[in-house]
């Protein structure tokens, strides 16, 4: 009986490693990843250890780590400070990371050393940052506010509201001229990044918060906590979405737009389609935690982090 019971788990075991693919490596990070972004041939990985590791594409090793200050906890203890969101720009990699009071700050790394941008003094509980332009960041806040700033003249261009809702999350095109916001409400708003004047309002996809949203080629994919993944295509104004057997953690979206990968189920396994036929191309397994952000790096490959110090590469040939 027990040798009838090992060849049926045998078996499932087998079925389901043909089923998932598995990855074709795997990067070990200082601490759990929080963002990644993947540019230049360099992944850079911004972990909760409060250190940024920057891998090499090419030998898949680590070739440079930058540490952010540390910071006090309640008690006065001091403790790592998590990194939130990383960008890099003509050498410079912003940093966004947390304080004190509940607000965070952003560093600029440039020339081996961390310049403070923006501390915890001006009161701005910023959630996700990234670039527009050499001397300017975008910045969204809790409240779900966007703000426009200057880092050479350290001043707002703009701070505009989107709704009353909680914010989620943002992704910019390519030209950084549209920001694609989304938050609790389970709506897209699209704004023009020069003006901070609103643009297009997406709706009816997602009924609840969304976790996550990529915005590549002008197609635009949501991660929804109602358990679809949606897309949108605001300039053919077409839209759709999938229904998942699990909350949608993670959402990427390959460099033309064509592959949709997205956090699947309970497992953490990720299923690829083609975001125009909606078919599924393949399933890629051995994710060990909750999806925290999915990276591609060419229409053939990309990078699936988790709530763990693993970084998972998978080849979809």
């Amino acid at each position: 009986m027990k040798k009838i019971v090992f060849l049926i788990l045998l078996m499932l075991n087998s079925l389901y490693c043909s089923e998932f693919k598995r990855p074709t490596k795997t990067l070990i990070s200082s601490g759990y990843v929080i963002d990644l972004l993947y540019k230049d041939s360099k992944l850079y990985a911004a972990t909760d250890a409060g250190v940024l590791d920057i891998y090499d594409y090419k030998t898949k090793k680590i070739i440079k780590q930058i540490k952010v200050p540390m910071v006090k906890d309640f008690m006065g203890d001091d403790i790592n400070s998590k990194i939130f969101s990383v960008d890099e720009s003509n050498g410079d990699i912003m940093l966004l990371s947390k304080s004190k009071g509940g607000f965070n700050r952003i560093h600029i790394h440039k020339n081996n050393k961390n310049n403070l941008i923006i501390d915890s003094d001006q009161s701005l509980a910023i959630i996700k940052a990234k670039y527009l332009n050499h001397n300017t960041l975008i910045l969204a806040l809790l409240s779900n506010e966007i703000i426009s700033y200057d880092i050479k003249n350290n001043k707002q261009n703009y701070r505009i509201q989107v709704n009353g809702a909680k914010f989620s999350d943002f992704a910019l095109s390519e030209d950084k001229k549209s920001i694609a916001i989304t938050d609790e409400s389970g709506d897209v708003t699209i704004f023009d990044t020069d003006t901070g004047t609103q643009t297009h309002l997406l709706t009816g996809q997602n009924l609840d918060n969304i976790f996550q949203i990529s915005y590549k080629n002008g197609v635009i994919a949501t991660a929804g906590q109602d358990r679809r993944v949606a897309v949108y295509v605001p300039a053919f104004k077409s839209s759709y979405h999938l229904k998942s057997n699990f909350l949608v953690y993670g959402v990427g979206l390959s460099p033309k737009g064509k592959l949709l990968a997205y956090a699947s189920d309970e497992k953490n396994n990720i299923t690829v389609i083609n975001s125009i036929t909606k078919s599924v191309i393949a399933k890629f397994g051995n994710n060990i935690s909750t999806v925290s952000d999915i990276e591609f790096v060419d229409e053939n490959s990309f990078f699936v982090s988790t709530n763990s110090k693993n970084i998972n590469l998978y080849k979809m040939k």
